[in-house]
């Protein structure tokens, strides 16, 4: 998996527009509120003074196997407005699914979700973290004076045990790239199927896979085509393997040629992890006479058991989010025109080695007045 240059990087580890009208996609407030207890103590003088700050000795090699120990991702996820004012807002402008219920919170990073569902009154909040994170979870629930209301578990929802026997709510952040890439949905529905108790919640419920088309010549030129000759010699065998990696940037919503079809929907309450393998057809229509150079995925994700439906969208009309978009490279340029229909399957299924990569298998075909192609791409997310 690559990223477009200046786009930024990190370890994350991602609904229809015809019906988007009836869904409460919020448009969240860019201010975040300042927590007046965050101001720090003054560090002491001298050398080797001072607190030990946890998981100060980690080194690269650590991050390798432990990404999320470090805080700067979770400083993206946290300053990521749409996903994160999202959540917020879903907790608190209904509080009645978390006032006086016991709450799992899956994957909980710094507690950012646990302290909302906390602040909402919530009876108790279990908030689960693998990593060494989870020993900066603990200080920050105590500075928030949340220390008897959210307990944090630091250990595999796998191999871990709670307190209680059911809980009323599981929410969690568990969206990869792509939806899927380096996800912890396989987590989320073990942790239903063992403590959500009857009639209980998952937040959020759904999930959405869409999928559309872009004129993106100048970016592959420069990411793909300049193989081709690298300062007078032939470096076309790099050029495949770029072809086959997925690239995740900021698509703008002016490239896009065709509609925007959805792909796949993910009924987290009821699913089982064999759902997100799939095969499914599209059909894309083009808007207007351009090339295609790129299929574009993105996600949506919706809160349906709110008073009013919530949710957000990470797509290239959208506001931008850590996710960006999923840009999938195609090997020919197709000439399209308008109304003619770009047609083909995409099969998505978890690498057999590591389930948390991604294989991507996509066939498509056009039959167009300037342009007849049918072809068969991998492609794979690592």
């Amino acid at each position: 998996m690559d990223q477009r240059k200046g786009s930024g990087s990190d370890a994350n580890g991602g609904l229809a527009e015809a019906t988007a009208s009836r869904l409460r996609f919020e448009d969240p407030d860019e201010e975040m509120e300042e927590n007046p207890a965050a101001a720090g103590a003054e560090e002491e003088g001298g050398e080797g003074g001072g607190e030990e700050v946890i998981g100060s000795d980690k080194t690269s090699a650590d991050y390798y196997f432990d990404s999320y120990s470090h805080f700067g991702i979770h400083e993206e996820m946290l300053k990521d407005v749409v996903r994160t004012k999202s959540y917020q807002n879903v907790i608190t402008q209904n509080s009645f699914l978390f006032k006086d219920k016991i709450v799992l919170d899956v994957g909980a990073g710094t507690g950012i979700l646990s302290l909302f569902c906390a602040k909402a009154g919530a009876k108790h909040v279990y908030a689960i973290e693998c990593s060494q994170m989870a020993d900066m979870a603990k200080e920050i629930v105590k500075a928030n004076g949340y220390s008897d209301v959210i307990t944090v578990i630091k250990g595999k929802v796998e191999e871990i045990e709670l307190p209680v026997p059911k809980v009323d709510v599981i929410i969690s952040e568990w969206m990869g790239y792509f939806l899927l890439f380096e996800n912890m949905l396989n987590t989320v529905l073990y942790a239903r199927d063992k403590w959500l108790a009857d009639g209980g919640v998952v937040l959020p419920d759904k999930a959405s896979l869409h999928l559309t088309a872009i004129e993106d010549a100048e970016y592959k030129e420069d990411k793909i085509e300049f193989w081709n000759n690298v300062y007078g010699f032939d470096m076309r065998c790099i050029k495949k393997q770029a072809m086959m990696e997925p690239l995740v940037d900021t698509v703008d919503a002016n490239q896009i040629v065709t509609n925007c079809q959805l792909l796949k929907t993910m009924d987290i309450s009821k699913m089982t992890p064999g759902d997100a393998s799939f095969t499914v057809p599209f059909k894309l229509v083009a808007e207007r006479n351009d090339y295609i150079h790129a299929l574009v995925a993105y996600f949506n994700v919706s809160f349906t058991k709110c008073h009013k439906i919530m949710g957000f969208s990470t797509g290239p009309r959208s506001k931008a989010t850590h996710w960006k978009q999923t840009v999938l490279y195609l090997e020919d340029v197709l000439t399209i025109c308008e109304g003619e229909t770009l047609t083909g399957s995409m099969t998505v299924t978890p690498n057999k080695k590591n389930p948390r990569d991604i294989d991507i298998k996509l066939n498509y075909a056009l039959n167009g007045h300037r342009c007849q192609v049918s072809r068969t791409q991998h492609y794979k997310m690592r």
